[in-house]
């Protein structure tokens, strides 16, 4: 007996499962398998089944497309098994094994890396049968959502990172923000905020296309800067974050130095860029909001006082650090 005849055997006896009960027993079973075979092929999805009792797997066709084998391939669980995700594996083992024991179902999307190295998104559901109360074997669908996993990843992406530079956006920023103040007190927490300096002349002299690839270039300035850093983001049109956790006050200040003197460059026709650096610490009370305040007054400080240098927001008394062009 074909699997999809004894997955028909089986599902009409599970109506909640399916309207098969409700086929004509005497149709065409190699028209219908003809039928399913298509439509197999058009949606990418296949029938699998396993016993339990020795762990043997039989799948259709289209299965062994999505895992890229030849059909009849001898199939061994703990190899297949083998060519899931990390994370898939140890999902599927979990829901997997507490389907068998309440006698239920599960669905899973689980990442697979194909015996050709594809990397492909499966959609797996499966249901438990069993005799006389005891769980014989699991069967269901496998399906390639790849394009609709690709696709979410993509709108994702969008809502999340900068079209231009690839960096966090605003968005990210302030959610990865209220989450660390949220936590609890964040006294390991400090924000700085960069203000780009000359940029307004790049846009206004050289044109957009150019300012656009001056805030490319100081994306990537910025992003090797602050290597360690928890989160790197452009969070405005010529307005730069980063924040760091877990970083001592040396390690910070040695950083918001770098980071001022890797912004300072000739962009071109002796239009000078610079940045402005604000620093901010939380302190236990510390909300994502007033965080980001403290930072920005320190970010305005140095900007009104001489621009091309860092100030951190400790008092009024603080000086500046002017730095130099590091060409």
């Amino acid at each position: 007996m074909s699997l999809l005849s004894s997955l028909m055997r089986r599902m009409r006896s599970h109506p909640e499962i399916s309207g098969v009960d409700r086929l004509d027993p005497s149709y065409d079973v190699h028209h219908l398998k003809k039928v399913f075979d298509r439509c197999s092929k058009a949606a990418r999805i296949g029938v699998w089944e396993c016993s339990l009792p020795d762990e043997r797997l039989s799948w259709t066709d289209m299965v062994y497309e999505l895992f890229d084998l030849q059909p009849g391939t001898p199939l061994v669980r703990d190899d297949i098994v083998a060519l899931y995700s990390p994370e898939a594996s140890r999902e599927l083992t979990r829901l997997r094994n507490a389907a068998i024991e309440q006698r239920g179902s599960f669905s899973l999307d689980a990442e697979i890396i194909t015996c050709k190295g594809n990397r492909r998104w499966i959609r797996i559901t499966a249901t438990v049968e069993c005799e006389n109360d005891i769980p014989v074997r699991i069967f269901g669908l496998k399906q390639d959502v790849t394009a609709e996993v690709m696709m979410l990843h993509e709108i994702r992406r969008r809502a999340d990172f900068d079209h231009l530079t690839g960096l966090p956006n605003r968005f990210r920023f302030q959610e990865r923000l209220d989450t660390l103040c949220g936590s609890g007190p964040a006294t390991n927490t400090a924000l700085l905020l960069i203000d780009l300096d000359g940029f307004k002349r790049v846009n206004d002299t050289l044109g957009h296309r150019m300012g656009d690839t001056c805030l490319v270039e100081v994306a990537r300035r910025l992003t090797g800067a602050a290597e360690h850093a928890d989160l790197v983001a452009r969070i405005g049109g010529d307005e730069f974050a980063v924040i760091y956790t877990e970083a001592s006050v040396g390690d910070v200040d040695h950083a918001a130095s770098r980071i001022a003197q890797e912004m300072q460059w000739n962009a071109r026709d002796g239009i000078v860029l610079g940045a402005s650096v604000g620093i901010a610490w939380a302190v236990p009370g510390t909300t994502s909001a007033s965080l980001y305040e403290e930072a920005d007054k320190a970010m305005y400080r140095a900007k009104t006082q001489g621009r091309a240098r860092l100030v951190p927001h400790c008092s009024a008394v603080d000086e500046p650090q002017p730095f130099t062009s590091a060409g």
